[in-house]
Formats: C-alpha cells, structure tokens, sequence
C-alpha cells in the first residue's frame, strides 16, 4: 500500500472531503503508475479518481465501529515516534 495514503475512518473530526480525494489522487497515482498523466490520459486519470473519491465516501459512511474514534493529534505523535525509532533522530550524535 502506498505510504501516502492514510487510514481516514474513525477519526474525530472525521475526514474531509480534501482528505479522501487527495487518498484517491495516491491511489490512482500508484495503481496507474504515474504521477502526472498524459495529456492523452487525464481525462480518464481524472474520472478515476472521482470514482475512487465517490467509492470511499461511501465506504467511510456505511463504515460502523465500537472502538472509540482516534484523535489526529496523538496519531500525528505516535506516527512521529516510529519515524524517529525507524530513521534515527535528524541530528546526529557525538
């Protein structure tokens, strides 16, 4: 999956419109293999990913849970601490 593209469901507040559709552009990114498509192919690059966006909005919608919803904050904490374990700190050591 691609690094990108964040888990939306269950958060509070929940995801924004800009949020799923920026989703979608990574997903049709990846799965086309390109970043910027072709003049030739933007048009169907753009109609995927409205369909993607349309299919995810749904998705998050019929989506039901009993685990109490996330805050962004402590996710954005948490995501910041793997990174720090994965990659080091940014200055180095002496």
């Amino acid at each position: 999956m691609c690094r990108n593209i964040r888990v939306l469901h269950n958060f509070e507040p929940p995801a924004t419109q800009d949020e799923i559709e920026a989703a979608a552009i990574q997903y049709v990114r990846k799965v086309s293999g390109a970043t910027r498509p072709s003049a030739a192919n933007q048009e169907a690059f753009d109609e995927a990913v409205r369909a993607v966006t349309e299919a995810t909005t749904v998705l998050l919608g019929a989506l039901v849970t009993k685990a109490p919803q996330r805050d962004r904050a402590v996710e954005v904490a948490k995501a910041k601490a793997r990174a720090a374990e994965r990659y080091g700190s940014a200055t180095p050591t002496r």
